[in-house]
């Protein structure tokens, strides 16, 4: 299936197999697996494979969406929106510094990579709402990921870091009584 080339996008493939794509957001670059080529046909980009080994099968599926999330980066962006839940739980950006208090005797400081910016909405809503974009799906994932893994949600009360629209299914508690 060919990945569609959005206008305004530049995309070169070097002799090495090095994918390198450009936008209006920036430039991404993927080094591709050599049993896999990769060329440009008018307005598409078709990945093709030399067999039909199992392995490679995967990794042409594999290569197809990293290319087509590339275009999509430079293009548009990736967002990831985190909220976070609990009495007394907060966050706030100082400069380029996200800081959060969640419950634990100190509070965490976390310095987005190159390429990350990170937004922090307290106004909308009772729950502060993090809002983590930019270019590279994998680094967006990531560093959304680091963060809820500092207090990710307990099943008992719900308290916790957890992304947007994420169902926490809760657990009952102790029993009193015989």
């Amino acid at each position: 299936m060919p990945v569609p080339l959005a206008k305004g996008v530049e995309f070169s493939v070097d002799p090495a197999n090095k994918v390198t794509v450009k936008g209006t957001k920036g430039e991404l670059s993927l080094q591709v697996d050599p049993r896999l080529k990769v060329e440009k046909k008018e307005d598409e980009i078709v990945v093709a494979r030399e067999s039909d080994e199992k392995s490679i099968k995967s990794l042409h599926g594999l290569y197809r969406v990293l290319i087509s999330n590339l275009i999509t980066g430079v293009t548009d962006g990736f967002k990831k929106e985190l909220e976070i839940i609990g009495v007394g739980y907060r966050a706030n950006l100082n400069g380029n510094v996200l800081e959060l208090t969640l419950g634990y005797s100190h509070p965490f400081f976390f310095v987005p990579p190159d390429g990350i910016t990170i937004e922090v909405d307290t106004k909308s809503s009772k729950n502060p709402r993090i809002s983590i974009s930019g270019m590279d799906k994998e680094l967006v994932g990531q560093v959304a990921a680091k963060i809820r893994s500092l207090r990710p949600p307990e099943p008992y009360k719900g308290k916790g870091v957890r992304y947007l629209g994420e169902y926490v299914r809760k657990k009952a508690g102790k029993s009193a009584g015989k």
